[in-house]
């Protein structure tokens, strides 16, 4: 940074070192044709002033630009529908820094189609974010992309073991220990069995936090058993389906967890059942839909994420990634939110 704080330009350099404009590019680019006391000049000037390359400017002055791929998971998922929307909305910030991101749609839930989506990345792109299932499949996938110089960020779920440069979610395991607390909390006197529905117990986020709640209720509200889990694949039927047995086989439930989505699922089983009221029903991700079910009474707590956050996050990690551009840490964690029917945004 120059004395007055302002970004320093190739015109400052040049004027610092009494050289041309194109004798400082030729410097900084390596490029032969300039005497050797000429370079020490110009670097020293650099140094002076504290010159820093903008490497956008740059990209732009030579026609470059990069291409990155969302791979997002397919099915009637209303949070992914949303972090899809999200990822559409962080394209046009990045496209006038001639950066520029594709979309493509898997089932996340089968390792063996996200593993040959991951596969068949072109040459082209320069940097792949994917809801990422923990298999080791896709795990493979994931090596091999970032072996061919191709960054790559988990999004949402992850695959720690990987060699994928970042992870782009909230702390999953954190959000189960606030599911159970919430369970725990709400429960008051209350004893009897709790039910888990998950999406996929091989969605690494979906695992952390049964994990998560687990710990809390075990450890801090032993009135409640929670019950095996069961699958509802992130499916509004499925999750309905799954609901109704474990309200069939325990009249004594006093709520149910929801790991995924689904969660209108729960609620149609809740009231077929006649149980709306007396069934607490916890679940993840403020949508049109659990944004309803919570003003209703049907859900009393939603545990959040942010896709618009998630989504900007990724694709600036990316960028940044390929521009050299430093990462501020604090800018991309992703928190967890938790709302109830009284402090709705």
């Amino acid at each position: 940074m120059g004395i007055d704080g302002l970004r320093m330009t190739l015109v400052d350099v040049a004027r610092e070192a009494g050289v041309s404009l194109a004798t400082v590019d030729r410097v900084l680019n390596g490029r032969p044709g300039v005497r050797g006391p000429t370079v020490t000049r110009v670097k020293a000037a650099i140094e002076k002033l504290g010159y820093r390359p903008d490497p956008i400017a740059s990209r732009l002055a030579h026609g470059g630009s990069f291409r990155f791929c969302f791979i997002l998971p397919t099915g009637t998922n209303t949070f992914m529908t949303n972090l899809g929307d999200a990822v559409t909305e962080a394209a046009s910030l990045i496209a006038g820094q001639r950066a520029f991101i594709d979309i493509r749609q898997t089932d996340v839930f089968d390792p063996d189609a996200l593993a040959t989506a991951l596969e068949g990345i072109e040459s082209h792109y320069h940097g792949v974010s994917v809801v990422a299932l923990d298999h080791p499949r896709v795990r493979a996938a994931i090596d091999d992309l970032v072996g061919r110089g191709v960054a790559v960020a988990t999004l949402v779920s992850d695959v720690p073991t990987s060699r994928r440069q970042w992870y782009v979610g909230i702390d999953h395991t954190a959000a189960g220990r606030t599911a159970g607390t919430l369970m725990g909390r709400f429960a008051g006197a209350r004893s009897g069995p709790v039910g888990v529905i998950a999406g996929s117990l091989s969605l690494r986020d979906h695992v952390e936090r049964q994990f998560g709640f687990g710990q809390v209720v075990g450890d801090e509200y032993p009135a409640l058993r929670i019950l095996p889990t069961r699958v509802g694949r992130d499916d509004r039927e499925r999750t309905r389906v799954a609901a109704q047995a474990i309200l069939a086989e325990h009249p004594d439930l006093v709520g149910i967890y929801n790991i995924g989505a689904g969660n209108q699922g729960i609620a149609d089983a809740l009231e077929e059942a006649g149980r709306t009221r007396e069934v607490i029903l916890i679940g993840h991700d403020l949508t049109v839909h659990t944004r309803r079910l919570l003003l209703l009474g049907v859900m009393d707590a939603i545990i959040n994420q942010d896709p618009g956050h998630q989504a900007r996050s990724a694709a600036r990690l990316l960028l940044a990634h390929c521009t050299g551009e430093p990462i501020v840490a604090a800018q991309e964690r992703i928190r967890i939110d938790i709302f109830l029917r009284d402090n709705l945004p």
